[in-house]
């Protein structure tokens, strides 16, 4: 290079693009969540059920995260203006983990609590006519609300396994409400089990029992989702097999040498900003330099479309 040592092609600020999803199934399990709530906490109270409270605190719990969802949702929508350059789109990753965290300490960690406590002293066993009635009700509900899940995730999957699409997804709204879902309604077979053999064979600590294993499993689900949302939270990269076809693309232009370093990170699940560390040919001046990086950038964005903002860093040893 003959004279230039070092060039920094800084990104223009832009709007992130923010595809605005229906989000039918975060509002149909807010919705189910709610009624539900309220009728296992009114059947808990008539029959004594320590476990079917532990079932409303835990309908209570996804009902307060549907709401934090959908407040996530709407910040990381924000406009990217002079105090967050690149937009507000990791407010979602925020938020979930937050999700995470008050699935383990209200959903689970309360269930436990109760559950040991009516272990240690089992109350008398009320009449479990309602609780069955609002059990049935609710895995109908809840279940209704996971088919809704299942869709609207099994069409954003394109073609992955349900575990690998779930850790490759940058969207956690996508796969939170079908981990909650699924939560809630394995721990209504869980207390549906229970309650039954705890009234056949008259043994009230089983109440306890399955407000426990309840717990347990929200302590599982909560861990699962807090791992998935800290790793986006402290900012993935894009897919290696997407790093490389990233980097066939920058080298195949005339003027590039070589590709020193690709670093990526996502600002939500729409927006990834990208830097490229570039070894360019020697001959190369300024003028000829700037044309390459936008002519690079052009065809990056358009086999790329969630690339919005990138950095093409010409190597300082050049």
């Amino acid at each position: 290079m003959n004279d230039i040592a070092f060039f920094h092609f800084k990104p223009i600020m832009r709007q992130p693009v923010h595809p605005i999803r229906n989000n039918k199934s975060i509002y149909s399990a807010l919705a189910a969540n709610l009624l539900i709530a309220i009728t296992k906490f009114i059947a808990g109270a008539f029959s004594n059920s320590s476990s079917m409270i532990s079932e409303g605190i835990h309908s209570l719990v996804d009902t307060i995260n549907q709401v934090l969802l959908l407040y996530g949702l709407k910040r990381s929508r924000r406009p990217a203006d002079a105090g967050r350059p690149f937009g507000y789109g990791k407010e979602l990753y925020f938020w979930s983990f937050i999700v995470a965290i008050m699935i383990f300490g209200l959903g689970g960690g309360i269930s436990i609590y109760q559950g040991i406590d009516h272990i240690i002293e089992p109350e008398p066993l009320g009449d479990p006519t309602w609780n069955y009635v609002v059990i049935g009700l609710s895995i109908l509900f809840e279940s209704s609300s996971l088919y809704i899940a299942i869709k609207e995730f099994n069409a954003l999957r394109n073609g992955l396994g349900w575990w690998k699409a779930i850790v490759k997804s940058k969207d956690p709204s996508s796969f939170l409400v079908l981990f909650e879902d699924s939560a809630a309604v394995m721990g209504l077979l869980i207390v549906l089990v229970f309650m039954i053999i705890g009234h056949h064979y008259q043994l009230p600590f089983m109440d306890g029992v399955a407000s426990v294993c309840v717990g347990l499993l929200l302590v599982l689900v909560s861990a699962i989702l807090a791992r998935e949302s800290r790793s986006l939270l402290m900012g993935e990269g894009i897919a290696p097999e997407t790093q490389q076809k990233i980097t066939s693309i920058i080298t195949g232009h005339p003027a590039v040498e070589k590709v020193l370093h690709i670093m990526s990170t996502y600002q939500s699940p729409q927006d990834v900003l990208l830097m490229a560390i570039v070894v360019f040919k020697s001959e190369m001046n300024t003028a000829a330099i700037t044309d390459a990086i936008t002519v690079i950038k052009k065809d990056i964005e358009a086999s790329f479309p969630l690339v919005h903002y990138i950095i093409i860093q010409p190597s300082a040893d050049q």
